[in-house]
């Protein structure tokens, strides 16, 4: 039998919660909580996205124990630890720089695509030679080649935080699930009418979302190999697609100029957001999920409130089309990357240009924050990548070395590496 919750004058109360242990969360800062409640293990976060690194900690620690009833006085001490903790998260490497580590000749074809699991340890390839390839990073030696597909492996991931499997989509129409130790093909996911462009696991790694030239997504349970749903709704190709940070709600945009927002359970279509006068090329949620942005090759950048669908603001200023968007790890600036050779740092919550990245002599494809929020690299076609101040805008290093355009970079979750991948065949590995 399972042990009723307690009953006072006939009402009944909630089970008392005891906190079982503290959990860092780096990159956006927070502390999660580890509790019991009834039988059941549970974790809450506490949210820290405005912590600096000359936050009065004493003062920041005192509202925490107030406002969290699961953490007692007691363990002041512990999260005042915890925080500083953070704190010196926030401000490691600041003077970074980054040198060529490795060079890998990864695939006899062109490359489509590389990606990092959580850790940075291991990083997957994917090519025109129908395979993908897992990496170790450290040692640049090759884990795994995943075979299978009878065409282009053009989409990739890991199913982050836990990295124990990968997902392939193809110019062949499948998306293929694999065991990222083993190498084993768990499930092959048929469906799709034509060319799968990109993929995404839901935080949980129960849902693998697909896109397609098709116009549809498709949500796909992960243990089982099926089709949970097909979100209808689009009239032009799929090319950017991602879950918020809680897995409820995922995002599309398409060639038809329009972005949507679906709920996950039911894969209805919450709200369509219209506005752009071209295709969209890419679309990302913040760490709150409140708040997303689409890029289109209208030239604009249109940030939108989640839950209404309503526009919050149309950001201006590149003459060619964006081709990228992304946000920080806590949402409070996005960054936008045009095929007019520049990016630029906004300021989400005003709408106002905080930094102009010049310096590239080709469009730019691809663009992210470190980790940190405190700075952006940028992939060109002028064979380069850059790293940049995210705050003055200034160009901190240049990563030379490969022959042809760079169409893929990104960092660990530390943001002590950065992986690039070209049409030269060649993945580099940079460190600091």
């Amino acid at each position: 039998a399972v042990d009723a919750p307690p009953r006072v004058d006939g009402v009944v109360r909630p089970r008392a919660m005891k906190l079982k242990r503290f959990l860092l969360r780096y990159y956006p800062p927070g502390i999660l909580l580890e509790y019991e409640q009834g039988n059941e293990l549970r974790t809450k976060p506490v949210d820290l996205l405005t912590l600096t690194p000359d936050a009065d900690v004493d003062v920041l620690v005192n509202q925490i124990v107030r406002h969290e009833p699961l953490i007692s006085e007691q363990r002041k001490p512990q999260v005042k630890k915890l925080v500083l903790k953070l704190i010196e998260k926030l401000e490691a490497r600041e003077a970074q720089n980054f040198y060529l580590f490795k060079i890998l000749r990864a695939h006899i074809l062109p490359l489509t695509n590389c990606a990092f699991n959580k850790s940075g340890d291991r990083f997957i390839t994917g090519s025109y030679d129908r395979t993908c390839k897992v990496w170790n990073t450290l040692t640049g030696e090759e884990m795994l080649t995943l075979e299978g597909h009878k065409n282009v492996v053009y989409a990739i991931a890991f199913n982050n935080p836990f990295g124990d499997k990968v997902v392939t989509g193809s110019f062949d129409k499948t998306a293929k699930i694999w065991d990222a130790v083993t190498g084993e093909c768990l499930h092959t996911l048929r469906g799709h009418a034509t060319e799968i462009v990109c993929l995404a696991f839901d935080p949980h790694g129960a849902i693998v979302a697909t896109g397609s030239m098709d116009s549809t997504a498709k949500l796909w349970d992960v243990e089982r190999g099926v089709e949970l749903c097909t979100l209808l709704g689009h009239t032009a190709e799929i090319v950017s697609l991602s879950f918020d940070q809680e897995g409820g709600k995922i995002l599309t945009g398409s060639f038809d100029h329009t972005t949507r927002i679906w709920e996950v359970a039911t894969g209805r279509c919450l709200h369509t957001l219209s506005g752009h006068r071209g295709e969209i090329s890419s679309t990302a949620f913040d760490f709150s999920g409140d708040l997303c942005i689409s890029g289109s090759i209208d030239r604009t950048c249109k940030v939108w409130n989640a839950a209404t669908g309503q526009c919050v603001h149309t950001l201006r200023g590149h003459n060619d089309e964006i081709l990228d968007v992304g946000f920080n790890a806590t949402g409070s600036r996005l960054v936008t990357a045009s095929a007019d050779g520049t990016a630029r740092v906004y300021n989400t919550m005003t709408g106002a240009c905080q930094a102009i990245l010049i310096g590239h002599d080709g469009e730019i494809s691809k663009v992210a924050f470190n980790p940190q929020g405190t700075k952006v690299v940028t992939a060109s076609s002028d064979r380069t990548c850059r790293l940049w101040d995210a705050e003055t805008g200034e160009c901190l290093t240049v990563l030379e070395g490969h022959t042809d355009e760079i169409f893929s970079a990104a960092f660990n979750y530390e943001g002590d590496t950065i992986i690039t991948g070209s049409k030269d065949n060649t993945c580099r590995i940079w460190k600091c």
